[in-house]
C-alpha cells in the first residue's frame, strides 16, 4: 500500500514537472479578425504545417493555447475575403497578440451599391439586382482600359465594330452599345458619340468598384438607360492609398502605365490619376496588308477633390481630360496620307473633357445637387472621307431623400442639354436638345422580409415631347441566405440623328425623315434569385436571372432604298431580348476560388414588311456567352495563379450580298488567359502571363477586298448596285465591318505594381 502511494506521488510529481517544462516551451496567441472595421466571425485560424487551429467567435475574437514557441506562419481564411498569411513569433511562457485585417475578394454578396436605387445599400438588401466588380477582379486579367476589362463579366461584351479602326461599344444581354448608359460616380457623362470613350483611359488605380444593372433603368437615369447601365465608382480620397503605380508591357510592344496619387490641400482631400497607353508597332499576321490592331497613343488625366463641411455634408468636384490618337490601315500608311485616296488609313483623333460634382445643400433635409458637363471633339478620316464632330452635354439634378415611417422617398428634378454637330449629310445643321424632367421613387419596407419599390418619371424632350417611364421592384428575403427579386421597368432613348457609319460617310446623300420620330423604348421583366450555401469546406453563391426585354420604335437609317438618300423611320415592329443567366461564386477553405457565369440569349427583331412578318436575329449577337475566373493562392510563396476566359456562341455576321463567299455566322470562339502574381514586402507586386492562350483570331478574309480600299476597280449599274466582274466575281466592295473578335493573337505580358497605403 505504501509502495503504491509512493508510486502515485512520483507520477504526479513527474506530471507537474513535465507540465512546467511544457509551459516554459509553449505560448499563447490571441487577437481579433476584422475587415473594414467590423469583426469577421467564423474565420479559420491555423498554422502552416501544424494541426492546431480554431475559428473566431461572433465578435471576431480568437485564442490559441499550447503553441510551440518560435516562429510560425499564421493563416487566416474567411469566405469573401483574401486569404491572410503572416509569420508570427510565439513567446515561450507568454501571450502574443496579433490583430488581423482581411481584404475583400473580387466579388462579395455584401458589397454596398448605389446604382440600383441612387442610395448606398447592401447588395443583398437592394431591391434591384446589381452586379459589383472591384479592382481585385480586374487585376486577374490586367487590361489597358475598362472597355477591355469587361470581357470577363457574364452578359456584358465589348464589341469591336470595325477591323481597321477598332471602334467598339458595350453589349448587355445582346442589345447594342448605344442603348447602354455609362456613368462615373452616378453622373451620365457618356452619350451617343462617346459610348466607348467613357470606358477608355480611366485610371484603374482610381476605381473603387464597377456596378452594372442589366435591364432598363430610365426611371432614375433617363435617356440611354435602355439595355442597362454601367456605373464607375471612383475611390474616396479620404481612404484611398497614398500612391498606386501599375506598369505593364506585352510582347506586341504595347505599353500601359497607370498612376494614382492621394493629395491634400488644407482640409481638402484629393486624388490624381494618370493613365498612359502607347502602341506603335504595326503587325500584319493574317497577311491582308492591313494592321491587325490599331496603333494608339492615349493619355487620360483624372482629378477628384472632396471638401470637408459641417455635419458631414457632401461636397465633391472631379474632372477628366482624355486624348487619343489612333490609326489602322494599310501597313505603309503614315500621317501624311491622312484624308487622301492614295494609301488607305482610318485615323481617329479625340479630345474629351469631363467635369462632375456633387453638393449637399446646407439644409436640415437631405437635398443633393449633382452636375456634370462634357465636351467631346472628334477629328476622324476614313480613307479620303472626313468625319468631324462636336458634342456638348450639360446635366444637373436636384434630389431629395426623405424617410417617412416605412417609406424611403427619393424625388428628383433632372435637366439635360445636348449640343451636337458633325459634317455628314445626316446632320445638316447643329442640334440643340433640352430634356427636363421629374421623378419620384418610394422604397416601402412592408416587412423585415419584404420590400416594395415603386417609381415614376416624366421627361419633356424638346424634339419628342412627353415621355413617361414607370418602375416596379419587389424583394423577398425569407432567410439571410435567400433573396428573390422581381423587377419591371422601362427604358427610353431620344435619338440625335447622326452616325459614324461608313455608309453614311460615302456619297452626297439627302436626309429624309418619313415621319415624326418617336423615342425608342424598352420594357423589361427580370426575375432574380440569389442563394448563399455554406458547405463543409466551401462557400457557394448562386445568382440566377430570367430576363425578357421588348424593344419598340427603334430608329434605323435606310441606305438601300435610294443611293442618294438616308431615310430615317421607326421600325415597323419590335425587338426581343430574352434569356437565362447564371453566376456562381465558389470559395473553398483552402485558397481556391472560382467565379463562373453563363448566359443563354434569344435576341431577334420582328418587322412587318409589305404585309409579311419577318423575324431576324440582329448582327453580332451571340446565342451563348460564358465567362470564368479560377484563382489559386500559394500563401507560403505569396504567389497567386489566375486563369480567366470567355466563350461566345455563333453570331450573325454582315455579308455584302448573296454572292459573298464568307460564312454568314461566326464560329464558337474563346479568349483565355493565365497570370502569375508574386507579392513582396512594401506593397510591391510583379505579375506576368499569357493572353489568348489558344491563339484565336478571325478569318484572314475578314476585310473584303483589302487590295482595293477605295473601290477604284469596282463596277456599278445605273442604280448603284455592284456588278460581278472577272476581277470581282463575288460583287464585293471594300468593307471592314465583318468583325466579331479581336485580330490580336497570343502574346505575353509582364508588369509591376506598387501600393503605398500610408
Amino acid at each position: 500500500m505504501v509502495k503504491s502511494i509512493r508510486l502515485i506521488l512520483c507520477l504526479c510529481l513527474l506530471t507537474v514537472t513535465a507540465a512546467q517544462a511544457q509551459n516554459a516551451s509553449t505560448g499563447r496567441l490571441k487577437g481579433s479578425v476584422q475587415a473594414d472595421g467590423k469583426p469577421v466571425p467564423f474565420a479559420s485560424i491555423g498554422f502552416t504545417g501544424m494541426k492546431t487551429g480554431t475559428v473566431t467567435d461572433s465578435a471576431g475574437v480568437y485564442e490559441l493555447a499550447a503553441l510551440p514557441a518560435g516562429r510560425h506562419v499564421l493563416q487566416v481564411s474567411a469566405v469573401g475575403y483574401v486569404k491572410y498569411a503572416q509569420p508570427v513569433q510565439v513567446k515561450a511562457g507568454g501571450t502574443t497578440r496579433l490583430d488581423v485585417r482581411l481584404q475583400p475578394t473580387a466579388s462579395s454578396l455584401n458589397e454596398v451599391v448605389v446604382t440600383g436605387t441612387l442610395k448606398p445599400v447592401s447588395k443583398m438588401e437592394s431591391p434591384v439586382p446589381v452586379d459589383v466588380y472591384t479592382p481585385v477582379f480586374f487585376r486577374k486579367n490586367p487590361t489597358p482600359s475598362l472597355f477591355d476589362a469587361l470581357q470577363n463579366i457574364n452578359g456584358v461584351r465589348p464589341q469591336l465594330n470595325c477591323n481597321v479602326c477598332n471602334t467598339g461599344d458595350i453589349h448587355i444581354n445582346g442589345l447594342e452599345g448605344p442603348y447602354t448608359m455609362v456613368m462615373i460616380d452616378g453622373m451620365p457623362i457618356v452619350s451617343a458619340l462617346s459610348t466607348v470613350y467613357g470606358l477608355s483611359g480611366i485610371p484603374n488605380s482610381l476605381v473603387e468598384r464597377v456596378e452594372i444593372v442589366k435591364g432598363p433603368a430610365s426611371t432614375l437615369y433617363g435617356s440611354e438607360a435602355v439595355a442597362g447601365l454601367i456605373n464607375i465608382i471612383t475611390r474616396d480620397p479620404a481612404t484611398a492609398p497614398s500612391l498606386t503605380a501599375d506598369v505593364f508591357s506585352t510582347s506586341w510592344r504595347e505599353y500601359n502605365a497607370d498612376l494614382g496619387l492621394r493629395l491634400k490641400a488644407g482640409k481638402a482631400r484629393g486624388l490624381l490619376g494618370v493613365n498612359y497607353f502607347n502602341y506603335q508597332h504595326p503587325v500584319d499576321n493574317n497577311g491582308d496588308g492591313f494592321t491587325d490592331v490599331t496603333l494608339q497613343h492615349r493619355i487620360s488625366v483624372f482629378n477628384k477633390w472632396i471638401f470637408p463641411r459641417r455635419h458631414h455634408r457632401v461636397a465633391s468636384l472631379a474632372a477628366r481630360y482624355y486624348y487619343e490618337d489612333r490609326w489602322g490601315g494599310q501597313m505603309q500608311w503614315d500621317s501624311h496620307w491622312r484624308g487622301t485616296d492614295s494609301v488607305y488609313g482610318e485615323s481617329i483623333r479625340t479630345n474629351r473633357v469631363e467635369v462632375i460634382g456633387a453638393y449637399q445643400l446646407p439644409l436640415r433635409e437631405k437635398i443633393m445637387l449633382q452636375y456634370s458637363f462634357n465636351i467631346h471633339d472628334q477629328n476622324s478620316a476614313y480613307g479620303n472621307t472626313w468625319f468631324l464632330a462636336n458634342q456638348k452635354i450639360a446635366f444637373a439634378q436636384l434630389t431629395w431623400d426623405k424617410q417617412l415611417g416605412r417609406h424611403n422617398l427619393l424625388t428628383g428634378i433632372p435637366f439635360r442639354y445636348t449640343y451636337y454637330n458633325d459634317n455628314t449629310v445626316a446632320t445638316p445643321s447643329a442640334t440643340n436638345t433640352y430634356l427636363p424632367g421629374v421623378f419620384v421613387q418610394d422604397e416601402l419596407k412592408l416587412h423585415p422580409h419584404h420590400t416594395l419599390l415603386l417609381g415614376m418619371r416624366y421627361d419633356y424632350n424638346s424634339v419628342h415631347g412627353n415621355i413617361f417611364t414607370p418602375r416596379f421592384a419587389y424583394k423577398w428575403a425569407p432567410t439571410d441566405q435567400d433573396v428573390l427579386r422581381l423587377n419591371f421597368g422601362t427604358g427610353y432613348r431620344v435619338v440625335s440623328v447622326f452616325t459614324e457609319d461608313h455608309a453614311a460617310l460615302t456619297g452626297a446623300r439627302t436626309v429624309v425623315i418619313t415621319e415624326d420620330l418617336r423615342p425608342e423604348k424598352s420594357w423589361n421583366l427580370n426575375l432574380n434569385y440569389v442563394k448563399k450555401i455554406s458547405l463543409n469546406n466551401a462557400f457557394l453563391g448562386l445568382d440566377m436571372s430570367a430576363f425578357y426585354t421588348r424593344f419598340s420604335n427603334k430608329i434605323i437609317p435606310d441606305y438601300d432604298t435610294s443611293p442618294d438618300s438616308i431615310i430615317y423611320s421607326n421600325l415597323n415592329g419590335h425587338a426581343i431580348s430574352r434569356g437565362l443567366s447564371l453566376n456562381a461564386d465558389l470559395a473553398f477553405s483552402f485558397p481556391l476560388k472560382v467565379l463562373a457565369g453563363a448566359t443563354l440569349m434569344d435576341v431577334y427583331t420582328v418587322e412587318n414588311n409589305g404585309g409579311k412578318t419577318v423575324k431576324e436575329r440582329p448582327m453580332l449577337t451571340e446565342k451563348v456567352a460564358a465567362t470564368w475566373t479560377v484563382s489559386y493562392t500559394i500563401p507560403n510563396w505569396a504567389l497567386s495563379i489566375d486563369y480567366t476566359g470567355n466563350l461566345y456562341g455563333p453570331m450573325r455576321l454582315p455579308l455584302l450580298g448573296d454572292l459573298d463567299p464568307r460564312p454568314a455566322n461566326s464560329p464558337v470562339w474563346s479568349l483565355q488567359n493565365i497570370q502569375l502574381t508574386k507579392r513582396f514586402a512594401g506593397g510591391w507586386e510583379v505579375y506576368g502571363g499569357v493572353k489568348n492562350l489558344l491563339n484565336f483570331t478571325p478569318r484572314k478574309d475578314a476585310i473584303a477586298r483589302p487590295f482595293d480600299p477605295f473601290d477604284k476597280h469596282v463596277s456599278y449599274d445605273r442604280d448603284g448596285n455592284v456588278l460581278p466582274t472577272p476581277d470581282n466575281p463575288y460583287a464585293l466592295t471594300f468593307d471592314p465591318s465583318y468583325v466579331y473578335a479581336p485580330n490580336q493573337g497570343i502574346r505575353g505580358f509582364l508588369g509591376v505594381r506598387w501600393t503605398v497605403v500610408k
